[in-house]
């Protein structure tokens, strides 16, 4: 270990998604547990990787967009910020690159460092998802990265046959033990023992907001005609949370916007169902065994570019586990308030859906963890071993 600690001193980090925000932090929290004081790290990232240690390059929040056309109008941005994050590599020339989401970002980088033949080593934390769509892209990395580290365990072969070293070291939600406690947002929320709570989760993008918070409010409201005692738990982000705010104060009923994991996870104990934009969040919901439903929308021909080219039948990963809609999609014409509220009443209702949902959970989540190791552990080993080549 103390050769091990000597060798690796430079990481560079890069996350612009949430989600990816939170691997990251925890990547680095591992690699300092394991390469002790000698580790230096840089690179983008949001909140928890700059409380983690990283000084970040930029606020990537921008850049979290989602869609083919809805990324058009940032085109310039996104190419500048790619400009800038190559010009800081070359300028930290760090041991190693880690990035870990928005491909179409990231990818940029890594095309660059391989065209220049730089002798940064570039490892992919969290596959692009080919087995769902563009399956071109596994030959793409073959040729711009050195090691990839997989969150599912199918996902390895499909890159592996193109000459790309992949390891399998599971998913971060395996990391986490769920400590939420209905009491306490109950109590901090003035709400009874008996009150009905659902969560609403209508995403961390503003792209994704902007669309998703009408149609929730229509759905809420009409939700509310036949639950009269319901009130909302509005779990969000900081990035967004004067949009979210200003949106809650509009629904008919009475609404909780909390901040922050801990609040987050108060709030899921507390309901007895969710509605969520699709994402990451839904294995959030499954370790929390809450119940949920999934809605999306993006621009009618981003959907339809989407459409044609998708090798899978379902969107929420819970359901690509599992092989059937076990969590129902709302996806594009079906988010509709009518739909969403028809959904979520009859999930909130049904016994049998809510066991059927619970029991996948169950599954699901014992499908993503390889081992004794930790997920983030995996990956912090396999990374100062590069680094020392």
């Amino acid at each position: 270990m103390g050769e091990m600690t000597r060798r690796v001193t430079s990481i560079y980090v890069l996350a612009l998604e949430p989600s990816g925000d939170i691997l990251g932090a925890r990547l680095i929290a591992a690699l300092r547990d394991q390469a002790s004081v000698s580790v230096s790290f840089s690179g983008v990232g949001g909140t928890a990787m700059k409380a983690a240690g990283l000084d970040s390059l930029f606020d990537p929040s921008d850049l979290a967009i989602l869609g083919i056309f809805e990324v058009l109008p940032k085109a310039r941005t996104v190419l500048r910020r790619v400009r800038d994050v190559l010009a800081d590599i070359e300028r930290v020339h760090p041991d190693v690159l880690v990035t870990i989401d928005s491909w179409g970002f990231t990818g940029r980088v890594h095309k660059a460092l391989a065209k220049k033949n730089s002798t940064v080593k570039r490892v992919r934390y969290v596959a692009p998802q080919v087995w769902a769509w563009r399956p071109g892209r596994a030959k793409q990395l073959s040729g711009w990265i050195d090691h990839l580290l997989t969150l599912f365990p199918f996902e390895p072969p499909l890159f592996e046959r193109h000459g790309l070293a992949a390891t399998w070291v599971g998913h971060p939600i395996t990391e986490s033990v769920f400590r939420g406690s209905s009491a306490r947002f109950r109590s901090e929320n003035s709400l009874g023992a008996d009150a009905q709570v659902l969560t609403v989760l209508p995403g961390s993008r503003q792209s994704e907001i902007h669309t998703l918070m009408p149609v929730f409010g229509q759905a809420i409201a009409q939700l509310a005609d036949r639950l009269p005692e319901i009130s909302v738990a509005i779990p969000t982000l900081a990035h967004v949370e004067a949009e979210v705010r200003a949106w809650a104060k509009t629904l008919p009923i009475e609404a909780h916007v909390v901040v922050g994991s801990d609040a987050r996870d108060d709030a899921f104990a507390a309901s007895s169902a969710a509605l969520s934009a699709s994402g990451t969040v839904t294995l959030e919901l499954a370790r929390a065994e809450l119940p949920h439903v999934i809605a999306y929308k993006v621009n009618p021909f981003s959907a339809f570019v989407f459409r044609r080219l998708t090798k899978t039948r379902y969107v929420n990963l819970i359901n690509v586990l599992m092989g059937e809609e076990v969590v129902p999609e709302c996806l594009q014409e079906r988010c509709t308030a009518k739909v969403l509220s028809e959904v979520v009443y009859s999930l909130m209702k049904s016994e049998p859906q809510r066991r059927k949902q619970l029991y996948a959970f169950h599954s699901a989540l014992a499908q993503l963890s390889p081992g004794e190791v930790a997920p983030s552990d995996g990956a912090a080993e396999i990374i100062i071993e590069l680094s020392k080549n």
